[in-house]
């Protein structure tokens, strides 16, 4: 199994990172997409990997930065001679987003055009995603892989559902928590997990600026907190993700970020206290995510 960070940033464009996505790969040649933020299918090229290839999608919430690259996807994937439908998993809202992609919505235009060729016309069922809206339990199963999925707490849940995701395959374990602060839920989807892919989107001292400011969301999990969580649930080793700009050099982002962040902080220096603050109660292996960084179990 390998695991290849395709974007490993937040809500802002960033220079370094793309957007949060996650892909699994077995060794049967299946592929497993957690997220589709700006730049997932970029990656998966650039990562030697054919999005057409890719059967299933989970989105753990419709947060901008978890799903703005889906239509790409879908579209690149058509192009690209993909044969059937993608699966689609998501919150409640996931139908609705997706139906007003494609041929009735957004991408009309681009829809009819190619359609109207025979190649792109024999293949049309690519473009016609095959959407299912979970619940917390087992949602998806086929002959190689398990996936449950749990509510986690990121935002109101009328307004979107939040999910982490718990993937069996191969005889190994991987637990992704998309966006959340801490919660139990999570440490139940990581027990003994190989391993544990979480959220680490600030800083404490970060999270604790947002609260003060009431600008954008601040409910998500800091270093200490993550080291927390990775210790009672047991996970064999840690992949922290979903880094908030806050390592940025960009002036264009300190710039952007100067209302919600305290810019006069920011640096990669940073990434030496988050992993020290992830330490002070977890001592597995620990990673901090990179784009393209590959994981081999």
């Amino acid at each position: 199994m390998k695991i290849t960070m395709l974007g490993t940033g937040a809500a802002l464009p960033d220079p370094d990172r793309g957007q949060s996505a996650i892909l699994i790969s077995l060794d049967s040649g299946k592929h497993y997409l957690f997220d589709c933020g700006e730049g997932a299918t970029r990656q998966m090229v650039r990562a030697n990997v054919n999005p057409a290839d890719v059967g299933v999608v989970f989105l753990t919430h419709l947060h901008h930065d978890h799903i703005g690259d889906f239509p790409y996807f879908v579209i690149s994937s058509w192009m690209m001679n993909r044969k059937g439908s993608p699966v689609l998993l998501g919150p409640k809202g996931t139908r609705n987003f997706a139906r007003h992609l494609f041929e009735d919505g957004a991408f009309h235009t681009d829809f009819a055009a190619r359609s109207a060729y025979p190649l792109r016309q024999a293949n049309i069922e690519a473009v016609r995603p095959d959407v299912r809206e979970i619940s917390p339990g087992l949602v998806f199963e086929d002959d190689e892989v398990r996936i449950h999925a749990l509510h986690v707490d990121h935002i109101p849940e009328h307004i979107c559902e939040c999910f982490g995701v718990r993937f069996e395959a191969e005889g190994k374990v991987v637990a992704f928590s998309g966006d959340t602060k801490p919660c139990d839920a999570m440490v139940e989807l990581a027990r003994d997990a190989d391993l544990m892919i979480h959220e680490c989107t600030f800083p404490e001292s970060f999270i604790a600026h947002r609260a003060k400011t009431g600008v954008g969301i601040y409910a998500h999990t800091s270093p200490t907190e993550l080291g927390v969580i990775a210790a009672r649930a047991g996970a064999k080793s840690v992949v922290a993700t979903h880094f908030g700009h806050f390592d940025s050099t960009s002036p264009v982002l300190k710039r952007a970020a100067g209302h919600h962040l305290p810019v006069d902080l920011m640096g990669p220096h940073l990434m030496d206290e988050v992993a020290a603050d992830i330490r002070k109660n977890y001592h597995g292996p620990l990673r901090l995510a990179h784009d393209l960084m590959r994981i081999d179990l």
